[in-house]
């Protein structure tokens, strides 16, 4: 379930660590037709509009987040119901609903895949029903290899900015790299994942050339794979003192960080950086030493005000969708995470 990491530290971090405002870069091209996902065949409506929001995951903390942003700004917009439903990583189960929400002549669908390589099909199905559709969180392209509108962030950029602040850590600390290790945990047959842990050993290797070893840790994603999944490696790896941590989200991170606290590795030793907050900020709030020692804050609420906002403008102005919208991301830690707004869970 784990291998060693190839070294890419001749890699540089391509466009350094930007963050980018919530903002639709109209510059892109979705390469799309007028009448394809960014639009459908509606035209504007002023009566009452139903979107349905289907999501992966929907049990975790930034899910449930982008679904109250959604709600809200539905709210505001007026007369705009959205349908919330949670498949989980179940592939088959968001076609199966994309097929639902057709069928129940909703207006608009956003979806956030369990695995992008289904992208072309719920294009198609939402195209031929002329109901506009857009991703969220995870980029999709149709069968051409065209992009769907897409509402999130940019996984690269995300991944460069915990690389970053772990290599900031990683040299205030003094530690050598002969003794230290990084452990990377993703989702591995993931696109977005493995951006972000490439940007974050880009980041890395650019601030630190002959860093520590890095080892893949390849997981579901949950918090409790991964702190099972690094058990073997942490046995496997007795002799190491120091641990820098990264992951495709806060779930990979803080697991494997608890796995390495639960074996006996010191909070001083090991320097973890999350990518959400909003479990890494568990230990913040509870004044309690840890190895979580900052994350990338990603605010789930915006994204889903950003997506429903530009759907609903879609609908009832026929604004075209942007063809990218992406989110504001920083770094938080102990001592601001309450401040920049993180929901602690």
């Amino acid at each position: 379930m784990f291998a060693t990491r190839s070294r890419l530290w001749a890699r540089t971090a391509a466009g350094g660590v930007a963050v980018l405002a919530l903002a639709a870069l109209t510059a892109c091209s979705s390469g799309m037709e007028t009448a394809d996902p960014a639009t459908g065949d509606k035209g504007p409506s002023d009566g009452p509009l139903t979107i349905a929001l289907i999501q992966k995951q929907g049990d975790q903390q930034y899910f449930i987040d982008e679904a109250n942003g959604a709600k809200e700004a539905a709210k505001a917009d007026g007369d705009v119901t959205i349908n919330v439903v949670d498949v989980s990583t179940d592939s088959n189960k968001a076609i199966s609903e994309v097929e639902a929400a057709i069928a129940q002549g909703v207006d608009a669908i956003i979806i956030v895949v369990p695995d992008t390589q289904i992208g072309p099909q719920v294009i198609q199905l939402a195209t031929d029903a002329g109901i506009p559709i857009m991703a969220a969180d995870d980029p999709i392209v149709d069968a051409k290899g065209d992009d769907a509108p897409f509402t999130g962030f940019d996984g690269t950029s995300m991944g460069e900015q915990v690389g970053a602040d772990a290599a900031r850590l990683y040299q205030e600390a003094g530690w050598a790299a002969a003794d230290t290790r990084i452990l990377s945990a993703y989702k591995q047959d993931q696109p977005n994942c493995v951006e972000r842990v490439d940007g974050a050993v880009a980041a890395f290797s650019e601030a630190v050339p002959d860093g520590p070893e890095v080892i893949e840790v390849g997981t579901d994603n949950s918090a409790t794979d991964a702190q099972d999944k690094a058990g073997a490696i942490i046995t496997a790896n007795a002799g190491v003192k120091h641990w820098v941590v990264w992951g495709c989200n806060d779930e990979n991170e803080t697991g494997v960080v608890t796995a390495l606290q639960n074996s006996g590795v010191a909070p001083a030793d090991i320097i973890g950086v999350g990518l959400g907050a909003y479990l890494t900020c568990k230990d913040w709030n509870a004044g309690q030493e840890t190895g979580n020692k900052s994350a990338l804050f990603i605010s789930g609420v915006e994204v889903g005000k950003a997506a429903v906002t530009s759907m609903v403008d879609l609908l009832r102005n026929g604004t075209e969708l942007p063809p990218k919208t992406v989110a504001n991301t920083e770094i938080v830690d102990a001592s601001n995470w309450e401040e920049k707004g993180v929901v602690c869970t």
